[in-house]
């Protein structure tokens, strides 16, 4: 009898070992939608059984994390949210994505696609969609008696008829390496590229021209301290009414006209197709977030239920019901969802996904060093409002060390 209990005691002891062990670690960004999965973890947690452990990180403080995690084999991470154009070839050349075999990505536009494959696998599944647009002041713009910018001329006007010292008439990110992705439209539009065929070029006269015209601008109708300003920054003096003029991400919407946030009422804030340029208009429009599963984690099998989960129709229905620009194709084609959400978001993602380049970066493994070395040239155009006498110099220099860069990884012509 005696040993029976013991085998029975030994047995639960096992049990409990194992039911335990049923829990995962997530790694999540403090974005809007990793706040929606955050909120809805206990609903995951209810059906499944599988405790998730979580962590909010702002984005450059992830990266840093698993990036450190993963180089040391120390990480106990299971799934993270990930940013395909900014770390995904780094990550996937250090083996640190698990291939997805057999997930179904019938639902994925094939241009989204195209960051979160590697050879002939898959290793990220896209979470959100972003592209550049214009958010205005409606009322601003009703009572100076001007239309929305349809090109870089108009926006200069505008912005030069709009801005005082109390409303400044045009943001965007202005903060180095932060500013790039929002640079990229003007670069595009100017007729330029940050790479050609793993080649860098953003010392083209295209390029250089758009640097010079984004330096200005902000510059002279951008709020005061624009160098040291991203989203995060220019986004509550939009809500609190001193800022005419927005150009940045579409993934933001949602935030700006958020009544706990803002000073200016919903039906004030508009949202426009992103200018035209002097060569052409191709905003960007990019996987800005996706997941994926850890390729050292121990819980492959919870991960990738958590990971189908965090991924599926019904959660991206509730992300682009909170203004949040969802990567899935049908949720875009859901009646019952267009008719609630701005009509705004629908139009400029039609134009951009028509007409929009599927990059807001240098697209290489070493791409937050690039990211570097084009905001040394954002912050000098905006320090000396688009006339510097050695960007031209500056531009060839940081173009060599970059390019110095991709002949390191192997990646320069490729």
């Amino acid at each position: 009898m005696k040993k029976i209990l013991v085998v029975l005691f030994s047995f639960c002891l096992c049990a409990n070992a194992m039911a335990q062990t049923k829990e995962i670690r997530v790694l999540l960004a403090n974005h809007p939608y990793g706040d929606l999965l955050k909120s809805a973890i206990p609903e995951f947690e209810q059906a499944t059984g599988i405790k998730v452990n979580v962590e909010s990180l702002q984005e450059g403080q992830l990266t840093t994390k698993l990036t450190t995690e993963f180089a040391t084999m120390s990480s106990s991470v299971d799934v993270y949210m990930t940013r395909p154009l900014q770390e995904g070839k780094m990550f996937y050349k250090n083996g640190w994505y698990e291939p997805l075999t057999g997930f179904d990505f019938s639902d994925y536009p094939k241009n989204v696609m195209s960051v979160a494959t590697f050879g002939q696998k898959s290793y990220i599944v896209p979470l959100v969609t972003e592209w550049q647009v214009l958010y205005y002041r409606k009322d601003v713009f009703q009572k100076a008696g001007i239309k929305v910018p349809a090109n870089f001329t108009e926006l200069e006007a505008a912005a030069k008829k709009i801005n005082s010292d109390s409303l400044a008439g045009l943001a965007s990110r202005g903060k180095g390496a932060a500013a790039v992705t929002q640079l990229s439209s003007y670069v595009y539009n100017y007729g330029g590229l940050y790479l050609d065929k793993g080649v860098a070029v953003f010392n083209s006269k295209p390029a250089l021209d758009a640097i010079r015209f984004y330096g200005k601008i902000l510059a002279n109708y951008g709020p005061k301290g624009i160098t040291s300003m991203s989203w995060e920054n220019i986004m509550p003096l939009f809500q609190a009414g001193k800022i005419a003029m927005w150009t940045d991400a579409s993934v933001f919407y949602g935030q700006i006209i958020d009544p706990t946030k803002t000073q200016v009422a919903a039906e004030n804030f508009g949202i426009a197709t992103f200018p035209a340029g002097p060569k052409k208009n191709s905003p960007f429009i990019v996987t800005s977030w996706g997941i994926a599963v850890a390729k050292q984690s121990k819980h492959k099998d919870l991960a990738r239920k958590f990971l189908e989960w965090a991924t599926s129709k019904d959660l991206a229905k509730r992300g682009m019901l909170a203004n949040i620009t969802m990567a899935r194709s049908s949720v875009w084609q859901d009646k019952a969802i267009l008719a609630k959400i701005n009509p705004g978001l629908v139009e400029t993602r039609i134009f951009a996904a028509k007409n929009g380049y599927p990059l807001d970066r240098p697209y290489m493994s070493a791409t937050g060093e690039a990211r570097d070395l084009i905001g040394e040239l954002v912050i000098e155009s905006i320090n000396t409002k688009g006339g510097s006498a050695n960007l031209e110099k500056m531009a060839n220099e940081n173009v060599a060390k970059v390019n110095a860069i991709l002949e390191d990884t192997g990646e320069y012509g490729k």
